[in-house]
């Protein structure tokens, strides 16, 4: 062990324990509750903070169910139509490896 080391040592036996600190243990609690503890009463013409409150929400605008229904027909036929659409030319480039690859 080096010099440096000797801080962490235990000191010996029945030595001296140099600049330790002495810890008395507390002393035992009260047997019976005595309470909250007092608190300070707020200083003289102290108000609780007042918090201005929020307008109301406003309304929102009627929604449109049969024009949202006519878009969504129109954009499920359009995702249909792309589908088939890749998936033909995905089977036309198929057949053209195949063919490659058999000639």
């Amino acid at each position: 062990m080096t010099d440096s080391d000797a801080v962490w040592r235990r000191p010996a036996e029945g030595g001296d324990a140099g600049n330790m600190e002495v810890v008395v243990p507390p002393a035992a609690p009260s047997p019976r509750y005595d309470g909250p503890p007092r608190a300070t009463p707020p200083p003289r013409g102290w108000r609780v903070p007042v918090v201005v409150n929020a307008a109301p929400p406003r309304t929102m605008p009627a929604q449109d169910h049969a024009a949202a229904d006519a878009a969504e027909r129109s954009a499920r036929t359009f995702s249909v139509g792309l589908g088939i659409l890749f998936g033909a030319v995905m089977l036309i480039l198929l057949l053209v490896v195949i063919v490659r690859a058999i000639s």
